[in-house]
């Protein structure tokens, strides 16, 4: 099966392009988009992948769902198109960058300035449909990005995963912490970031880490 995303990905996951699930996953995925509205819109499902190449990755955001309302998703997990006002946990997410590191919240919601960097912000399941969250959950995305995050865990080292709530912590339990920095935190969302996503230090920690190996830090 021939599906459109970044070569180096292609080359590691073409093992699962050709799966059962995935070939099922398709199907149920095209046949949502003809129905009625789906996002992100369907050239950014890999965007994640498409700007972050397998040898540049750094770091590994694990998100859940797609946002599921217009103009917000375009493929980058917790990130939302310019001009778009802030989800909630993405306004935490700032706030905690500019607790932890004095960087002012930004003017655009866009994480792509990260994506390029090698942060992969990469949800668990692909795409939604509008209006409903997790419509697209239990359908095969959730097996392909467990390949994902395998791929990174085995073949890379000196990764940092950011594990933000029970579901991101269930989705890398293998990732051995003795080859990578493995941090969790409750999730950014307003209904758990006082429960100790504020002042985990996590874009603080990620950078040390980085910088320790031998590796340029991320401008958050």
């Amino acid at each position: 099966m021939n599906v459109a995303i970044e070569e180096s990905w292609k080359e590691r996951l073409s093992g699962e392009f050709e799966k059962d699930y995935f070939q099922r996953l398709v199907s149920f995925v095209k046949d949502e988009y003809r129905k009625g509205a789906v996002y992100p819109p369907g050239p950014f499902i890999f965007r994640a992948f498409d700007m972050c190449p397998f040898d540049k990755v750094k770091v590994v955001i694990l998100g859940q769902d797609p946002y599921h309302e217009p103009r917000q998703a375009h493929g980058l997990s917790f990130s939302v198109q310019d001009g778009t006002p802030y989800p909630p946990s993405l306004v935490n997410i700032f706030k905690e960058i500019e607790s932890d590191l004095g960087i002012p919240v930004p003017r655009s919601g866009d994480l792509t300035r990260w994506a390029k960097q090698g942060v992969l912000l990469l949800n668990a399941t692909l795409t939604v449909r509008a209006h409903q969250a997790g419509s697209h959950q239990n359908k095969g995305w959730e097996e392909f990005t467990d390949a994902v995050v395998h791929h990174l865990a085995e073949e890379r080292e000196h990764l940092v995963f950011m594990l933000w709530g029970s579901y991101a912590q269930r989705k890398g339990a293998f990732i051995d912490p003795n080859k990578h920095l493995v941090l969790k935190s409750a999730h950014p969302s307003p209904l758990s970031a006082f429960r100790g996503f504020f002042g985990n230090k996590h874009f603080s920690k990620a950078n040390e880490y980085l910088i320790a190996h031998g590796i340029e830090p991320i401008q958050w």
